[in-house]
């Protein structure tokens, strides 16, 4: 038999094997959940599909609906109680749940109903954010997470990216629609067909929007040219198109050329801060063919043409020298259905994992892509850019999550 180890002495301290400890996972808590609905101007969508809602309340969540906020997406409240959620006819009932899950921002009504240390999953408008509205949720200690802004564990953006994928392929159904007769247009049909010229379409972006553009041109037979000022993004359509298609930096002579000659205009620069850059001036709009169309899916920050001016799915267009204008913004919003299901495939998995890791404040420290996504963290202002144009406090989350570690 083996003599037992002794414990290792040295200038006065004993030093002895320890245990291994291990981490004990949290365990399972129950999340109260509520849906209210938007009343935001041409917002349609909703965060959380019932198919999403029944696989929540399976697994043993209270989900809270209000009163018809499915039926922009035509999702209805019998779809939404037979998946297991309760249906409320006041606002302040679904303001009762612990995380608030919105497909639009939250405006000064909604902001008065919410409760100190709530949650709240929605995007974030910066153009109409205010001061006061932040100073408000400060004060409340509200968690603020855009959901625009999650990153997945391959660094991407999953809702932005399923946005634009929607906007991008939407953009040549909407320049089909009014290049036809029955919208005033040339009467002529995007694509092409045997003995004629394929309608030329011009895209300014090679983002995912004018990726997705693009590709939807070529499956019905346009011939597509692609500008933008990023060799990356250019390459990189490419590669993912798999077939050549011309593609040039933004140079002013060049673009005019190609939009004198275009039969759809479509603009889907993006812009990380600010305003979208103005690339088409209103003398190369003036040169293009009368009835053409411009779709300029960068007016939700502005827009690329000088000419555009923002519309809504009630009145989409307006005819400047001649050429039809569509400028509306949120266009995935125009197809409720399939956005909400693309946003709701992001958010209902992070909510499942948010209670299996124990809550949402344990799933914030786990998780790197959530963390991206925070921009109030119970009361303290996590965004640098935020705090900047308000004058407001910075904290920065991760001093705030290892205080709590």
């Amino acid at each position: 038999m083996e003599p037992r180890q002794k414990p290792v002495v040295s200038a006065g301290f004993t030093y002895s094997p320890l245990e291994e400890t291990l981490d004990i996972p949290q365990k399972n808590s129950r999340l109260f959940i509520g849906i209210p609905k938007e009343t935001s101007f041409q917002e349609s969508r909703i965060a959380l599909t019932p198919d999403a809602v029944s696989i929540l309340s399976n697994n043993g969540h209270h989900i809270v609906v209000e009163h018809k906020a499915g039926d922009g997406s035509h999702f209805y409240d019998t779809d939404y109680s037979e998946a297991g959620a309760e249906i409320v006819y006041d606002k302040k009932d679904v303001f009762k749940a612990d995380i608030i899950v919105k497909s639009a921002p939250l405006n000064d009504e909604e902001i008065g109903l919410l409760h100190p240390h709530q949650i709240v999953i929605s995007p974030i408008h910066l153009s109409v954010l205010k001061a006061d509205q932040l100073q408000k949720m400060m004060e409340k200690r509200i968690t603020l997470l855009s959901f625009e802004n999650l990153k997945d564990d391959s660094g991407t953006y999953p809702i932005v990216r399923a946005m634009s994928e929607i906007a991008g392929g939407a953009v040549m159904l909407i320049a089909g629609q009014y290049l036809s007769n029955s919208n005033r247009g040339k009467g002529i049909l995007l694509g092409g067909v045997t003995g004629i010229p394929p309608t030329k379409v011009v895209i300014i972006g090679a983002g995912i929007v004018g990726e997705f553009a693009a590709r939807t041109a070529l499956a019905l037979g346009s011939s597509v040219k692609v500008f933008d000022n990023n060799i990356y993004k250019l390459k990189r359509l490419q590669n993912n198109i798999g077939v050549r298609v011309f593609t040039s930096v933004i140079q002013p002579r060049v673009l005019a050329e190609q939009l004198r000659t275009a039969d759809v205009a479509v603009g889907a620069l993006s812009s990380q801060s600010g305003r979208t850059p103005v690339v088409v001036s209103e003398s190369m709009v003036s040169n293009m063919k009368a009835g053409s169309v411009i779709v300029d899916v960068s007016i939700d920050r502005g827009g690329c043409f000088e000419t555009s001016e923002i519309t809504s799915h009630e009145n989409p267009v307006f005819k400047k020298y001649d050429v039809i204008h569509y400028c509306v913004p949120n266009i995935p919003s125009g197809f409720a259905g399939t956005a909400s299901q693309a946003i709701s495939n992001v958010l209902m998995p992070l909510l499942l994992e948010a209670a299996d890791d124990g809550g949402f404040e344990n799933l914030v420290w786990i998780k790197r892509g959530v963390r991206n996504g925070i921009y109030l963290y119970k009361g303290a202002l996590t965004n640098y850019h935020l705090s900047e144009k308000f004058k407001l406090k910075y904290t920065d989350l991760e001093l705030l999550l290892a205080v709590k570690g």
